[in-house]
């Protein structure tokens, strides 16, 4: 015997909405421009890697364009999802909000390290970007869980960049 739903339940589920191309592409865009942005402020920045003392797992520098690419594209992803998620509007303002704190942060965090070359101050900006992006997927995840896997691999590259930023900090 199957369990009826209670026909009042099926009212109240929301069916998530579908995220229109736009959407997708105008948050994909905003945050490629952060990390372009954040780029072309920092100076040379393969200049200054070559010119570190590296600590031990330092990919080479040509991996570090690739792989932020990817990320900045899964965060505007996720947030593109968030913005499109049937849940209450604060909701999805608050995590909107975490979101845009984290990559304002994750702007500043090249230029301190490239262009100022402040690898003590970087390494507490970035240890606070590791803070804000994981305080940003716990809401992401409530609101959809797609969200929260796109944030995955930017949490874990955050949690090695703050150990590639550590070592860089005591060599250098």
């Amino acid at each position: 015997m199957t369990r009826q739903k209670n026909p009042a339940a099926a009212i109240c589920e929301i069916a998530p909405r579908p995220v229109p191309w736009a959407t997708i592409l105008i948050s994909v865009a905003i945050a490629e421009a952060t990390g372009a942005l954040s780029a072309l402020f920092s100076g040379d920045i393969a200049a200054v890697y070559r010119s570190l003392i590296l600590p031990p797992l330092s990919p080479p520098g040509w991996l570090f364009p690739l792989v932020w690419t990817i990320l900045f594209a899964l965060m505007g992803l996720a947030a593109a999802l968030i913005r499109r998620t049937p849940a209450l509007r604060r909701q999805r303002r608050s995590a909107l909000a975490c979101y845009a704190a984290q990559l304002t942060v994750n702007f500043c965090w090249p230029i301190i390290v490239f262009r100022a070359q402040l690898f003590a101050a970087a390494l507490v900006v970035i240890a606070l970007l590791l803070i804000l992006a994981a305080v940003t997927a716990v809401p992401a995840g409530r609101l959809e869980r797609k969200a929260a896997y796109l944030l995955l691999p930017y949490l874990l590259w955050l949690i090695f960049a703050c150990y590639l930023n550590l070592g860089t900090a005591l060599l250098n």
